[in-house]
């Protein structure tokens, strides 16, 4: 039922690459940093201080920024048993129905996740319990810090917008979690995204479907080319 998918601009294509460029770059940044790190314990007995919290921070980003790219490239799993005995049009009421629920869920999760993230970066919270009604003013954060990792140098320039101008001796807790509201707001886009390709018929549902067939007729196919 789900179809691989494909950019259909140039723009597209290119946004497309960048996204997987970055999934791979985490991935492989965490293998090495996890590797260096496991090295350097058993045959020289040190260690990376800041390794373990710097990959918990790149698997935090991998998993909030891949949740997007999931929905874009239909990767979620899901159930299909009702979607697959309906006839097209039960099954594309069905998928947006899912979808405007899933809207919903991703909406919540930004006003969250902007409350969370907003203290670290000196920015307001919104107000309302549910949905944003405003701006409350909030306690500023933006001096917080990681426990270990260092501050890189071209992430300098943030002391005099957020930090008065004093100097991080580590790396300010509002680079890490800006994956937290990004990631929300990749989440809502990717979405919408999913409801007008459903609409205009370019894909029937929002979940990898037939994964134990594919995988016979992949199988099926490779004893046939032995």
């Amino acid at each position: 039922m789900s179809r691989a998918f494909v950019p259909q601009t140039a723009l597209g294509r290119l946004v497309h690459s960048f996204e997987e460029t970055a999934i791979a770059l985490i991935m492989g940044a965490m293998t090495l940093l996890t590797f260096v790190n496991v090295v350097l314990r058993y045959v020289f007995n040190s260690s990376i201080i800041w390794g373990l919290e710097a990959t918990l921070v790149l698997f935090a980003w991998l998993v909030l920024f891949g949740m997007a790219h999931a929905i874009k490239i239909t990767a979620n799993l899901g159930v299909d048993i009702l979607l697959a005995v309906l006839p097209p049009k039960g099954r594309r009421i069905i998928t947006l129905t899912a979808v405007a629920a899933c809207l919903i869920y991703a909406a919540l999760l930004m006003k969250g996740a902007w409350d969370f993230w907003a203290p670290f970066a000196g920015l307001d919270r919104t107000s309302g319990h549910w949905f944003p009604t405003g701006f409350e003013r909030t306690r500023d954060q933006a001096w917080y810090e990681l426990d270990v990792t260092p501050i890189p140098d071209f992430l300098r320039f943030l002391e005099p917008l957020i930090n008065q101008g004093e100097a991080y001796e580590k790396m300010p807790r509002v680079v890490p979690y800006l994956i937290v509201p990004l990631g929300a707001f990749l989440m809502f886009v990717r979405l919408l995204e999913a409801g007008w390709h459903v609409i205009r018929g370019r894909r029937d549902c929002i979940i990898v479907s037939h994964e134990a067939e594919d995988a016979v007729v992949d199988a099926r196919h490779l004893n046939t080319e032995d």
